[in-house]
């Protein structure tokens, strides 16, 4: 039975474990309301270069052979990038994208396809290293502030892959964020670019803009721009899953932490009750004796 110093003792530090996930929890919540506002202001910005990508390619009447929208002859190759956290303690939300992703992995094989896998995150590249898996490309220390050039930079190297023949797809798994107790793991085409992306807007009459030096240029320089921002906004969408689903896992923590206390002090009233009592039966035990 244990004591009550070693009970004690046990109260202080689950009171130490709660002091730590409750701070952690406050600090995740900072956290996610300034990625909350970043994917809002970016989020008018895609939609904007959308629909001037819409236009651009119905003004110009462009034939839409570009690189970055044709879809190779034959599939052969597949790029996936796990988009993961640099930390633990979130939960399953690094889990859940490791798993869907060597599900997929295993999946392509299995048909015959080859798979190119990339890891953006310490958990994801840690996790796939250690299954026996070789990345042909990683990024980490940035899920906790994603910033634009991290997008440009894993950009550039798919587009390098992609128009080189190194790869027939490029595809991201990352968890998007709903609300701080819910994301959603999608999967996501960033290479080639899917047509309905720029066709969405044919049929509807563009607004007449007079472009320099003229439309078909622009057309071509908005294309990676456009898988820039997708890439970024999966960053951030990422991040603030993380930060969400950090902080449900702390908070839960902290409650599990409030009722052990709430158990191990009514296991320490009652030690301390036993202890009492059985003093009281020695001083009456001994009274008796002396009379």
């Amino acid at each position: 039975m244990a004591t009550l110093r070693d009970i004690r003792r046990r109260i202080a530090s689950v009171q130490n474990t709660r002091k730590i996930t409750k701070a952690m929890e406050m600090v995740a919540a900072a956290k996610l309301r300034r990625n909350q506002q970043r994917i809002e202001a970016l989020r008018a910005y895609a939609a904007a270069m959308v629909e001037m990508m819409r236009d651009l390619a119905t003004y110009a009447e462009h034939d839409l052979d570009h690189p970055l929208l044709q879809a190779h002859d034959e599939e052969r190759t597949v790029s996936l990038i796990a988009m993961t956290g640099d930390r633990g303690l979130a939960g399953s939300f690094n889990a859940s994208v490791i798993r869907r992703v060597l599900e997929e992995d295993s999946r392509l094989r299995a048909e015959g396809m080859k798979t190119r896998l990339t890891g953006v995150g310490k958990k994801g590249i840690g996790t796939l290293k250690f299954r026996g898996h070789e990345l042909v490309a990683s990024w980490q220390d940035l899920s906790d502030h994603p910033e634009y050039h991290h997008a440009r930079a894993i950009t550039k190297r798919m587009i390098e892959v992609f128009v080189g023949g190194e790869t027939d797809r490029v595809r991201v798994f990352y968890n998007h964020f709903v609300s701080p107790i819910e994301q959603r793991l999608v999967d996501v085409t960033i290479l080639p670019i899917p047509h309905q992306e720029v066709t969405g807007g044919a049929g509807r009459r563009p607004v007449s803009y007079l472009y320099e030096p003229n439309p078909a240029d622009i057309f071509e320089r908005l294309l990676p721009a456009y898988i820039e921002i997708t890439v970024y906004r999966a960053l951030l969408e990422s991040s603030a899953s993380e930060q969400g689903a950090r902080m449900s896992a702390m908070r839960n923590a902290s409650e599990a932490a409030e009722e052990m206390i709430d158990d191990l002090t009514l296991a320490l009233n009652r030690a301390r009750q036993a202890a009492i009592t059985q003093e009281i039966l020695e001083v009456v035990a001994g009274a008796e004796a002396l009379g």
